[in-house]
């Protein structure tokens, strides 16, 4: 008796203390809720950096994750569509089902770019709510945020002092990043950019890039030959400053280009762990910004 007693004891502060459990469907609302949430967070992306979130598959071990979850944050805008619902169908989950505090969708508390209502599957990789990657701008992250601080809050309120506090503290440390990342960047105004998808809206809206081509004739769908042949003879015209592609996107279409235009191609990192260098949200900006100075200045 006594010996149970000891180890009751001896074990309660781990019984005690429950990690709130976070899935995250890409890699930087998982490093946002480790920042936010901290010790009381355990947190998992179903995505990686070099993978396209377009495309993945409902794997059983996504299942389970999901069935166990408490909070599950997705981008949103229909990025996930081709498996998300088919995950939150299997795992039956009620906490992390739409409409319910445990389900949010990021891209629903900023302003949505690149909305394409008159929608026809013909156009490829196209989404009528507007573009998804709201991630590439760090004014979207502030705001999406401050709602995923009052879901943990909302959740698990035995923690809401701590929450507040991280939430106090991320805020305070990334509105300053903002400044310097906008004073850095100030020479890329104005620089002329050709994208290998449109994931870079956000970010270009942010830095005041201009978007001047696509190496995707049709969003989703490889580069053709006749369209970089095309873009080639445009681009005599019309000078780029740079041709950006994401980890996940296949490097010989940009690499192509680049050898018969002479515009330097570079890989961005799109989310945390896109380069070895972008290890959370902090160092992900530092290193898109540096790139892009490295490329066009």
């Amino acid at each position: 008796m006594k010996t149970s007693i000891v180890l009751t004891l001896l074990f309660l502060p781990f019984m005690a203390h429950a990690e709130l459990k976070v899935f995250a469907c890409e890699p930087e609302w998982a490093a946002l809720a480790d920042e936010l949430g901290g010790a009381e967070v355990s947190s998992y992306s179903a995505t990686t950096a070099l993978q396209d979130p377009h495309y993945i598959q409902a794997r059983p071990s996504l299942i389970a994750k999901v069935r166990n979850a408490d909070l599950l944050i997705c981008s949103g805008a229909e990025l996930e569509m081709g498996w998300l619902p088919s995950l939150l169908q299997k795992a039956n989950n009620p906490k992390v089902m739409p409409g319910k505090p445990g389900y949010m969708e990021a891209s629903a508390f900023v302003l949505r770019l690149g909305a394409t209502p008159n929608i026809d599957r013909a156009q490829g990789d196209i989404h009528p709510q507007g573009n998804p990657h709201v991630q590439t701008n760090p004014h979207n992250i502030l705001a999406v945020a401050a709602e995923l601080n009052r879901r943990l809050v909302v959740i698990d309120p035995d923690n809401a002092a701590a929450y507040e506090a991280k939430y106090g503290n991320f805020s305070k440390r990334w509105r300053d990043a903002i400044t310097i990342w906008e004073a850095k960047a100030r020479p890329l105004r104005g620089r002329r950019i050709v994208t290998h998808h449109k994931s870079w809206i956000y970010l270009e809206q942010w830095l005041g890039l201009q978007e001047i081509g696509n190496l995707e004739a049709v969003p989703g769908l490889p580069p053709t030959a006749a369209h970089l042949s095309q873009l080639t003879a445009t681009l005599k015209d019309t000078a780029a400053d740079v041709i950006i592609r994401s980890p996940y996107q296949d490097s010989k279409p940009s690499e192509w280009l680049s050898a018969r235009t002479g515009i330097p191609a570079v890989m961005l990192p799109l989310t945390v762990g896109g380069t070895e260098d972008a290890k959370d949200l902090f160092s992900l900006f530092d290193r898109i910004i540096d790139i892009l100075l490295g490329a066009t200045t």
